[in-house]
């Protein structure tokens, strides 16, 4: 019978819910692998620029280290010239006390020579009383007439701070060097910034103020430059040799526009190794 034979359907199979769980885990699953390898290349990048930040930090190091010890090395050279430089000026100012204490003896010795050669004069006149011995003493007499008027003449030069006479003009300078003395250049330089020989110096025109009377020279000694400024006619300025008591004397005698002359006077004995005074 037809009710007898129902038969019985029993669907069996996967629910479609779970179909769409797979596609959806899928899904998230490769969204995942993507920010993982978007993690992955970022923290590559960052560790490729934390290297090159390293690397440039230590060239900067490497740098600032070098510019230290460098810095470190002109620092010590500094002061060793500053330690030079202060032996020097200590020297020069131990000669200057020694030349001014000569000078100041100079002067008192050639004070006791002429009043002893006029007392000497004076005795011998006055010891000799008869014709014959004023005839006599008559030569010596003249002699030491001579000797007076050469003093004298001396005496009327102006001397300088370290005793010597100084001339004003050419016929000084040759009374002064028939003393025997000294040694004396004159010189006249008419070109200004050259470097013209003068004695065993070097001497360059800076400058003339012709309306004041002053001129400005550069002194080259021992490879060093020595520039005096604003120096006027007659005013001696001195130099000193190592080993030497006796100063070298540069005076000019007359400024004219871009020129000058004058004389520069040395010691019979002296060094090649001088040092300026007088700044």
């Amino acid at each position: 019978m037809i009710d007898e034979k129902q038969e019985v359907i029993h669907e069996d199979g996967t629910p479609r819910w779970v179909g769409f769980a797979v596609i959806a885990l899928a899904i998230v699953s490769l969204v995942a692998l993507g920010f993982g390898w978007s993690a992955t290349n970022r923290s590559k990048q960052l560790q490729q620029d934390l290297s090159g930040q390293s690397t440039q930090i230590k060239q900067n190091n490497d740098v600032l280290a070098q510019r230290l010890a460098k810095a470190e090395d002109t620092n010590a050279q500094l002061q060793g010239e500053l330690s030079v430089v202060t032996d020097k000026m200590k020297l020069t100012e131990t000669e200057l006390s020694r030349a001014r204490q000569q000078a100041k003896k100079i002067k008192e010795d050639d004070a006791k020579e002429l009043s002893d050669l006029q007392n000497n004069m004076n005795g011998q006149l006055a010891a000799k009383a008869s014709v014959d011995d004023v005839n006599k003493l008559g030569t010596d007499v003249t002699g030491v007439k001579s000797d007076l008027e050469a003093e004298k003449n001396n005496l009327q030069m102006t001397r300088g701070e370290f005793g010597t006479l100084i001339a004003k003009n050419h016929d000084e300078v040759e009374e002064l060097r028939r003393l025997g003395e000294r040694d004396y250049y004159e010189f006249t330089i008419d070109k200004k910034n050259t470097r013209e020989k003068v004695g065993d110096l070097m001497v360059e025109l800076r400058g003339v103020n012709e309306k004041k009377n002053l001129y400005t020279v550069a002194i080259y000694v021992d490879d060093n430059r020595y520039e005096k400024k604003n120096r006027s006619a007659n005013e001696p300025i001195y130099f000193f040799t190592h080993g030497s008591r006796a100063p070298l004397e540069f005076t000019v005698n007359s400024i004219g526009k871009d020129k000058i002359s004058g004389y520069l006077s040395v010691p019979k004995v002296s060094s090649t190794h001088a040092q300026a005074s007088g700044e």
